[in-house]
């Protein structure tokens, strides 16, 4: 058996057969600290008790201004995210799951007629398929063709990464996003433990190091990308500390664009952008990244490449942006990303 269908098997057996809950986890890296953002609560007391206590995510990747769009959730399991999307995208939005662990998406599965109603839709706007992440195509996601994709703390299972940033960025639209929390080290993982059964379901064997991370986005044709929040993760179980304890390990959310022409550093044209408060989940402030909080209504500098995730995004009629990229003044003199220690960052260009 390759190495490759090795993992995939070892991680459907781990989700589908071994864990029955999110308790029968045995560290923090598939199920962190961070709070459910204020705005999502209120919709998760609505979801069906199942769904719930079936999901293993590491963060809250469910970004605002979402109504009407179409979102792809990568590695949905028990449809937990997909059903908040649900509510977020409206009844003219869609929401396509995909998972390849056929006892979880028997779950989500269950559940779409329950959380229609309880929204109060006509119909439903979620659909779930079994499918690889290393290959949409397969499951029927065509190009061009998603808003937005949101994955929480699965794209580290996969072992074809390089492939499955190459699908996300297929099935997008221009201008569309990826915006996924994920497990990340700070140095590689040695080849023996990426293929530990636990490890692999635990989301550290195949967690990526940043700086491959980075390679790979370019590699797809990404220069730039955001990191939005970043948390380290606790070993709760000595014989995993003991087997993979030397390397440290962050749940990151990160978000990066369709978008053509990006620059792999950010250059400064002396524009200066201006939030316009009209996202309603988001009336005083919009959060970019964790160095580009716009608070309504104050002018910040900014560089091109933040020009352009404003602009020629679904966030375009939310931002004023002056000036243009007729005169360069050279280097954007951007603040630092959070960083897993003092030499290694984790965004992309604006860092």
């Amino acid at each position: 058996m390759s190495d490759s269908r090795h993992t995939l098997e070892s991680v459907k057996e781990y989700y589908g057969k071994v864990l029955s809950s999110s308790k029968d986890l045995q560290t923090s890296a598939c199920c962190t600290a961070e709070a459910m953002p204020a705005r999502l609560r209120p919709i998760l007391k609505e979801l069906h008790d199942e769904v719930k206590d079936r999901f293993y995510g590491c963060g809250s990747p469910l970004p605002p201004a979402l109504e009407g769009k179409t979102v792809l959730d990568l590695g949905c399991g028990s449809g937990r995210d997909c059903y908040i999307l649900s509510k977020l995208v409206g009844p003219q939005g869609k929401v396509i799951g995909v998972d390849m662990t056929s006892e979880q998406l028997e779950v989500a599965n269950r559940h779409i007629d329950y959380h229609t109603k309880r929204f109060g839709y006509s119909k439903p706007n979620v659909t779930f398929k079994q499918g690889y992440i290393e290959d949409l195509e397969g499951a029927g996601i065509a190009n061009n063709s998603v808003d937005v994709v949101v994955s929480n703390c699965v794209l580290n299972l996969s072992p074809d990464k390089k492939r499955t940033f190459s699908e996300i960025f297929r099935v997008l639209k221009v201008g569309g996003e990826l915006y996924f929390s994920d497990v990340f080290a700070n140095k590689r993982i040695p080849k023996p433990l990426t293929q530990d059964r636990v490890l692999l379901g635990e989301c550290l064997g195949g967690a990526l190091y940043t700086e491959d991370f980075r390679r790979i986005l370019q590699q797809v044709g990404v220069q730039d990308f955001r990191a939005i929040a970043t948390f380290p993760i606790s070993f709760n179980n000595p014989e995993i500390e003991a087997k993979i304890g030397m390397i440290d390990f962050y749940s990151i959310t990160y978000r990066a664009f369709k978008l053509e022409g990006l620059e792999d550093r950010c250059e400064d044209y002396g524009q200066v952008a201006y939030y316009l408060g009209t996202i309603p989940e988001c009336k005083h402030a919009f959060t970019l990244d964790d160095h580009h909080h716009f608070k309504t209504g104050m002018p910040m500098l900014i560089c091109s490449n933040t020009a352009a995730m404003i602009t020629q995004t679904r966030f375009q009629s939310h931002f004023r942006v002056e000036g243009n990229t007729s005169t360069h003044y050279g280097l954007f003199d951007c603040g630092p990303t959070g960083g897993m220690n003092k030499n290694e960052t984790v965004g992309g260009a604006c860092c």
